[in-house]
């Protein structure tokens, strides 16, 4: 009874990952237990050691083990740049690109009234306070801000709300990352709403 308890536990804690529904979770769980148990109990050391190590960057609010992450430190970035993006993964796609040197901010979310997300859970008035106010008395200040969230309805109203706010600002610019048909592919594969966006954002 106990070892099931156990069991029923484990693939309640996997079903936690997202796109894991219950079959998943019970296949990670049997292969763990009958195949890997070492790889199952390196897992286990490994979010243990996550989970009591890994906190928010004081800057960027990305994941990080310092209480300033190595981005924020590196000298050879563009200072005056601050990508905002919705997620640590976000940042991390941005980064493997190799076409931007600037700076991060990590939203951690997005606004979503509908799921109870508001400006406060993601962190909207400490992005502008980095705008605001340069990291060191001697940093360079922020003077371009690209908003980088996701093209959802949600993304989408995150981007207006920060450039809403911004508005007005001579001394920052706003931009935001430009949307378009896929290099490579056809059209008549594109869904509508991006060959709008695209003929709109022609240049």
């Amino acid at each position: 009874m106990a070892e099931n308890h156990s069991l029923e536990l484990l693939i309640q804690a996997l079903r936690r990952l997202p796109g894991v529904g219950v079959k998943s979770a019970q296949r990670m769980a049997f292969h763990l237990l009958q195949h890997d148990r070492e790889g199952a109990s390196q897992l286990a050391r490994a979010l243990d050691h996550a989970t009591a190590s890994v906190r928010h960057c004081n800057l960027c609010h990305t994941f990080t083990e310092d209480d300033i992450c190595p981005t924020c430190r590196d000298p050879r970035r563009d200072r005056s740049q601050l990508c905002v993006v919705e997620t640590p993964a976000d940042q991390a796609a941005m980064e493997r690109t190799g076409a931007y040197k600037g700076l991060f901010f990590v939203l951690m979310g997005k606004l979503s009234p509908l799921d109870d997300v508001g400006p406060r859970d993601i962190g909207l008035q400490k992005l502008f306070d980095r705008i605001n106010a340069p990291a060191a008395p001697d940093d360079t200040p922020v003077r371009e801000v690209i908003l980088a969230t996701n093209f959802t309805a949600e993304g989408e109203t995150t981007a207006h709300v920060i450039a809403q706010a911004l508005k007005g600002r001579s001394d920052v610019q706003v931009t935001r990352l430009a949307r378009g048909v896929p290099v490579g592919s056809e059209l008549e594969y594109v869904d509508l709403g991006t060959i709008a966006h695209a003929l709109v954002d022609r240049r």
